[in-house]
């Protein structure tokens, strides 16, 4: 069977995803065929493979860099929260329900037996497969019903490099208390450790570094400088809080309020605008920064019911209204979309009771019904006709996650379908452009990682705005950024250490 390397932390954010995603890459320029696998990830953010199987954007980051077509294997369960104590399961790229944190136990053994075949089937495709933990492997009150750390390292004897924030402080009692928690057979599987986020003079943390080898045993492998522009979207929802959260309003520039709901998704699909020049971005939570920005965004959401609620109970719905009636633009995606319409329809208890019927914002002629099944594709959208800035000749690439789908209702309101939505069987309508073109719901994500359509928005809005136009875009490219993360290993990382490790010596092209 092939090798394995396994990367685990001291906690969540410690930039797990972002080492393995540059492992990939440095590994598949030296000529390996390398697969990326997370036995089981919670998250919000998720991607969709080309065959429509749903798994977590990190894993689908990861194949990218590794020059491989992301699969179902490389992720085998996604789980996505829907409350405190609830969470959808997505099994092999399918959802399967919901269940409850004890329901969830008791279909373990199943699971594990899906992940161990994921993976023994990556190992016979794959010459090496670098395998992503979760939160920490030292959680205690966990371990018994461990699925995604331990259990993998020890099924399949792989190496373990854990991974310490050294950002946060702390770095060093993390680590060895990480491995004082292990039990003696886990503790033999952790080859070393990378410490992550370092700041300022490597040689102030010489002594440190000894010390800690010497205590261990174990070998640092790493020591990773803070990449903070790596130009990758995240997967923990902690990284949200290092976003602002208000909008400071610039004469210079376009100020984009992204609405923060308790259960937002997809949020990785607005890192590029994020980067953009002279473009600020905030996820905001107050009525006023709803009305001031230049554009505001109501982006996806897992919960969209209970979103609405909370969207209604802190008055964001008459701002939106107001903003509405001055002309100003506003984007809604998916869930956004969703509750704009008249109302929402749930037949089958997608998210409430059965036949339950919410009240939408009625903003747009539509009316949403939850479907049984979720709908997982890549797709191609064009516009029908020139609206904000955007050319018809032009075809963007996008994905779709949603449970339910969006329905026109006979209004007399002004409104119509933005999209061509392409696909490989025939191209169908799809959104609403209302509120006299200000208004647009779409449920299609992802359509800001388009260059252009990036481009010709932002313009629309400087336009809008007396500013000029923007002629290029500064945002790096997806490649360029899996190269920067893996010069960066090569720099700060015992490489040539870790291809012994792994006896691959002499599969390598030098």
């Amino acid at each position: 069977m092939n090798p394995v390397l396994m990367i685990q932390g001291t906690s969540s954010d410690v930039g797990k995803s972002l080492i393995v995603t540059a492992l990939c890459r440095w590994f598949a320029r030296k000529g390996l065929k390398v697969a990326p696998f997370k036995a089981q990830n919670m998250a919000l953010n998720s991607s969709v493979t080309q065959d429509g199987a749903e798994i977590g954007c990190a894993q689908y980051l990861q194949a990218q860099a590794a020059g491989q077509v992301a699969s179902a294997l490389m992720n085998p369960i996604l789980l996505k929260p829907e409350g405190e104590r609830n969470s959808q399961v997505v099994v092999l790229g399918q959802a399967t329900g919901s269940c409850s944190f004890k329901s969830y136990h008791e279909r373990k053994p199943e699971l594990r037996h899906i992940i161990l075949e994921s993976l023994g089937e990556l190992r016979r495709t794959h010459d090496l497969v670098i395998i992503e933990g979760a939160g920490s492997p030292a959680e205690i009150n966990l371990k018994a019903h461990d699925l995604v750390n331990m259990f993998v390292a020890t099924s399949t004897k792989a190496p373990v490099l854990l991974v310490g924030d050294i950002d946060r402080g702390g770095v060093f009692a993390s680590l060895l208390g990480t491995m004082e928690w292990l039990d003696p057979e886990e503790k033999e599987l952790v080859a070393g450790f990378i410490i992550n986020k370092f700041r300022g003079d490597p040689s102030l943390l010489y002594d440190g570094l000894a010390l800690l080898e010497a205590r261990t045993q174990r070998k640092v492998y790493g020591l990773m400088p803070y990449l903070r522009d790596h130009g990758l979207g995240d997967e923990d929802s902690l990284a949200l809080d290092r976003r602002p959260q208000r909008l400071y309003r610039s004469e210079a520039g376009i100020d984009i309020a992204i609405v923060r709901f308790p259960r937002l998704s997809n949020y990785d699909e607005f890192v590029s605008l994020e980067r953009e020049t002279g473009t600020t971005v905030a996820y905001v939570s107050e009525a006023s920064c709803i009305l001031e920005a230049d554009l505001v965004i109501l982006p996806g959401s897992k919960a969209t019911v209970s979103d609405l609620g909370w969207l209604r109970s802190r008055g964001l719905d008459q701002a939106i209204q107001q903003r509405l009636a001055k002309g100003r633009p506003i984007l809604a995606i998916c869930g956004g979309y969703q509750m704009l319409g008249a109302r929402i329809e749930d037949p089958y208890g997608a998210e409430q009771e059965l036949g339950t019927v919410v009240e939408g914002l009625g903003l747009l002629p539509t009316y949403t019904r939850f479907a049984a099944h979720k709908t997982t594709t890549q797709v191609q959208v064009q516009a029908r006709r020139p609206f904000w800035g955007l050319a018809v000749d032009e075809t963007w690439q996008g994905y779709e996650i949603h449970m339910g789908q969006v329905y026109p209702v006979s209004t007399p309101n002004r409104a119509e379908a933005p999209w061509v939505v392409i696909d490989s069987q025939s191209p169908s309508i799809e959104g609403c452009l209302g509120a006299d073109g200000a208004l647009l719901g779409t449920l299609i994500h992802g359509l800001f990682e388009n260059e252009t359509f990036r481009l010709q928005i932002l313009n629309f809005l400087r336009q809008r705005k007396g500013l000029k136009p923007l002629g290029h875009s500064i945002v790096t490219s997806r490649l360029q950024a899996f190269d920067q993360l893996a010069d960066a290993l090569e720099t700060h990382c015992d490489m040539p250490a870790l291809v012994r490790l792994l006896h691959l010596e002499g599969s390598l092209i030098c």
